[in-house]
């Protein structure tokens, strides 16, 4: 997963599969919020870090690409790229594998907003976080961008 940011882990449970056998389509994206969240904290803004800056993220736009087939039991790695970031935003990408033969099985492109918790608006990233977020961004700028990524939904005709 060539420099991807490993920030969450987890196995399906039982009541994450659908009526077809497979991981509900819902569960793919609290998968990602959990990998969201776990950036967050990796960024500086885990609960001590939205206390002292009264900063959060909110999810503007995400989008969803089920590539493969999820089943009960299976683990499931999400790894997260940073595509671009300003002073308010974050522009990433989450990659969900299964670790046991590297399979890609779904990614999220996602952009996140910094919000002032209090105000209620955008905020722009304290400095410590813009850091840490600038330096994870510098480790992913030679990436190659997803195929997935800036695509738009709409039927080829």
């Amino acid at each position: 997963m060539n420099n991807l940011l490993l920030i969450h882990q987890a196995t399906i449970g039982e009541d994450w599969i659908d009526y077809n056998g497979h991981l509900r389509d819902a569960f793919y994206f609290l998968l990602f919020s959990h990998a969201t969240d776990a950036l967050m904290d990796h960024i500086g803004l885990d609960a001590d870090g939205r206390a002292i800056y009264g900063h959060t993220l909110y999810t503007l736009e995400a989008h969803i690409n089920y590539l493969s087939e999820t089943r009960l039991g299976e683990e499931v790695q999400v790894f997260t790229q940073v595509i671009d970031h300003d002073s308010k935003r974050l522009h990433i990408v989450h990659h969900l594998y299964r670790p046991k033969d590297g399979e890609l099985l779904a990614a999220s492109e996602q952009m996140l907003m910094n919000i002032a918790s209090e105000a209620g608006r955008a905020a722009k990233f304290a400095t410590s976080v813009e850091a840490k977020i600038s330096a994870i961004y510098e480790s992913h700028r030679s990436l190659p961008r997803p195929g997935y990524c800036g695509r738009v939904i709409g039927i080829r005709r």
